[in-house]
């Protein structure tokens, strides 16, 4: 039997393996069984109801999706009466991811949001923080270091917080968000991008820019997991660009934890159970007895670790 339990940010998990905010909903009950996964992560819930950006909101490109969705949400009430009671029929810890525009809203929110039922807080801060100019509060570790004491003091749940790729030292962000009492880091978000309609020369997207998700941004994404998970000592979740079951163990080489997946369960819904069986296969393989033993175990030819028994080619 391989140990798949990993324990991520105050909460131990069955396996390392869960969807990205945003890219799961209820309905997938219906294409697999919810009780494998490692953890729940909610969309993104805001205090107010939000629309939404104005269409079109999605368009594809080589390698990933570029996605202006603008986080529609039927607010806290709605998530109370109808998403709570929802996924307390499963076993997975339900994450609940939050978004507000100013430091003392997040903190409200995760105050309200802390209750029966919720395992965690996952802390979406590369959202617009609208006293900064429209910048993300994880753009700069000043920032980012306040909305997480203020999220720290308003809540006894284990806060996860999710970090934007749009920064030029994302592993100071990530160390100020460690410094104020972060639990998890999720690294990272979409990587902001553009598309133009060469028919009618304007953008492809009713908001004009948006977000890059997929294959695509696999590679800046791991390079950033493994260089916050040198930069800080609590566990970071690998978040871009994870399709396959070789994609999850290289972000857990990397330095991950765990890993959540996305755009690639809009194009195979089951894509997360697959990759949970892969890591059993893949493990069995290796010899390997414990998932976690993959985490931050990349060989670094300058470093003078021992090499691990189980890194020999498979026979």
């Amino acid at each position: 039997m391989i140990d798949l339990s990993v324990r991520v940010g105050g909460l131990t998990l069955a396996n390392p393996v869960m969807p990205a905010s945003g890219t799961f909903a209820e309905g997938l009950d219906r294409v697999m069984d919810f009780n494998r996964l490692g953890a729940f992560v909610t969309k993104t819930v805001t205090r107010e109801l939000r629309a939404g950006n104005p269409l079109p909101r999605v368009v594809e490109r080589a390698g990933g999706l570029i996605n202006s969705i603008g986080i529609p949400s039927k607010g806290v009430p709605y998530f109370l009466e109808q998403t709570l009671p929802y996924y307390a029929r499963y076993k997975p810890p339900l994450v609940v991811s939050i978004s507000a525009p100013t430091a003392e809203d997040f903190a409200s929110l995760a105050s309200e949001l802390t209750r029966a039922g919720v395992a965690a807080i996952e802390a979406n801060i590369s959202c617009p923080n609208i006293e900064e100019d429209g910048k993300a509060f994880a753009m700069r570790a000043a920032s980012t270091e306040s909305v997480v004491r203020h999220l720290r003091a308003a809540t006894s749940l284990p806060l996860w917080v999710k970090l934007t790729p749009n920064t030029g030292d994302l592993p100071e962000v990530a160390r100020a968000a460690e410094l104020a009492g972060a639990d998890a880091l999720v690294v990272a978000n979409t990587i902001l991008a553009m598309a133009i309609d060469l028919e009618t020369f304007k953008p492809c997207l009713g908001n004009i820019m948006g977000g890059l998700s997929g294959p695509a941004i696999k590679p800046i994404v791991l390079r950033q997991v493994y260089q916050c998970a040198r930069a800080v000592k609590i566990p970071v979740i690998g978040c871009g660009g994870i399709s396959t079951t070789e994609d999850a163990v290289e972000y857990m080489l990397a330095g991950a934890t765990a890993v959540q997946v996305g755009t690639a369960t809009f194009v195979q819904p089951a894509t997360m159970t697959t990759i949970i069986d892969g890591l059993v296969k893949f493990c069995e393989r290796r010899d390997i007895v414990r998932v976690a033993d993959l985490i931050g175990a990349v060989v670094n030819e300058e470093s003078d670790e021992p090499e691990l028994s189980w890194l020999a080619p498979p026979t």
